[in-house]
């Protein structure tokens, strides 16, 4: 018994040893983390001068200078790290300008030879320097580390890099098709990384609309939102009638996001589709599209099964002038169900937002519909209330 209590008491000695030790060590952490961040503020201040210098130079057509002096490695992280900063903030020539500056200067070489290294944070720090740094040099290498890295935060970070380092489109073929070989739904993340490129981008997308690799039509969907590329809408076209679900629901919101001038047999195909999403797409659209011959398509999808379809049709009946609020107010009168609830909602939100119009034509516009939704429900009757200020006291007797 006694063996067994002098063991407890030295394993709480050891714990208590190693909790201390534990606290040090992070004292010594914090402290070197702060001396770190110092000395990074020293060399800021130190080289403040250069970097105006190159700043002010960008324009000038003589080489830029590479950093002076000897450096302590610490002091060439912090040029470095400045110098990448200015890449991502100027385009074109001044870019150019400064990616072959860091080259010079040997960065780009620092960073290659630690992709080699043993310790894996070393060589995702590489591999995000040489893609801020726009080292093409380095795509190749970077394509090598992707073919064997399994999906994990560090194929995020290498095909960025590689977007915004490659000089070749077949590079960037390539990238997407290793990023998306593991089957994860990443489609909107490949689209933001493939944008990180300096290449032409609606040649890219235009390409990839038209691959047979249903992937990169998806990728090239998403990237497109924001995008002003005329040239792929006929590409969309097409894809209006794809057979995959996505592909045919994102091309579809895509196109309407053009504007375009839509024939009756293709409105009444797209509301009749099976999926969801495209119905509640055109549903939307054809509100702002202001296609009043739609109004028969819109009145039959607020029975729909969905409630983005069923909301989105009445949202675009009251859109569609005193015509489209009529039927509106008949839905909710005669109609049961969902689609009652759906217009009384609908009603009601036109009817509370009449009193923020100021322009003629849109108080013209709610005045007409006021008169409907009287003939419909009827005029309700407000009458005054007479407000008696509040005196102290009691008066009932």
């Amino acid at each position: 018994m006694f063996s067994h209590v002098t063991v407890a008491i030295y394993f709480v000695y050891v714990c208590l040893g190693l909790i201390g030790l534990g606290i040090a060590l992070l004292f010594y952490m914090k402290i070197k983390h702060l001396k770190m961040l110092k000395m990074k503020e020293h060399y800021r201040l130190k080289h403040q001068d250069y970097f105006k210098f190159i700043q002010s130079h960008l324009h000038e057509n003589s080489e830029l200078p590479v950093p002076p002096g000897k450096l302590a490695p610490l002091e060439r992280r912090v040029i470095q790290d400045k110098l990448a900063e200015l890449i991502e903030q100027f385009k074109g020539e001044l870019r150019n300008r400064l990616v072959e500056l860091c080259e010079r200067a040997g960065f780009v070489k620092d960073e290659m030879d630690q992709l080699e290294s043993l310790f894996f944070g070393r060589r995702v720090e590489a591999a995000y320097r040489l893609g801020n740094m726009r080292a093409h040099e380095a795509v190749p290498r970077l394509l090598q580390m992707l073919r064997k890295q399994k999906y994990s935060p560090l194929t995020i970070i290498l095909g960025r890099a590689i977007a915004k380092a490659a000089k070749q489109e077949d590079q960037l073929k390539e990238m997407l098709t290793l990023m998306l070989r593991h089957g994860k739904p990443i489609h909107n993340l490949a689209a933001d990384v493939l944008l990180e490129t300096d290449l032409d981008s609606s040649k890219l997308l235009l390409q990839f609309l038209e691959d047979g690799n249903p992937d990169f039509v998806k990728v090239a969907l998403v990237a497109m939102w924001g995008q002003a590329v005329p040239e792929v809408i006929p590409a969309l076209d097409k894809l209006v009638g794809a057979e995959e679900k996505d592909v045919r629901a994102e091309a579809v919101k895509l196109y309407l996001s053009s504007n375009p001038v839509l024939k009756d047999e293709t409105i009444k195909q797209l509301m009749s589709d099976n999926n969801w999403e495209v119905r509640a797409a055109i549903a939307k659209s054809l509100g702002s599209l202001h296609a009043a011959g739609s109004i028969p398509l819109l009145r039959n999808a607020m029975r729909d099964e969905n409630w983005w379809v069923r909301n989105n049709s009445a949202e675009s009946l009251a859109k569609l002038g005193e015509t489209g609020f009529e039927i509106l107010c008949e839905t909710a009168l005669r109609g049961s169900g969902v689609e009652r609830e759906t217009a009384l909602f609908h009603i009601e939100k036109v009817m509370s937002e009449g009193a923020d119009h100021h322009a003629v034509d849109q108080m013209v516009s709610f005045n007409k519909k006021r008169l409907l939704y009287d003939r419909y429900f009827g005029v309700t009757e407000r009458k005054p209330v007479r407000k008696v200020a509040a005196v102290g006291g009691d008066y009932s007797a």
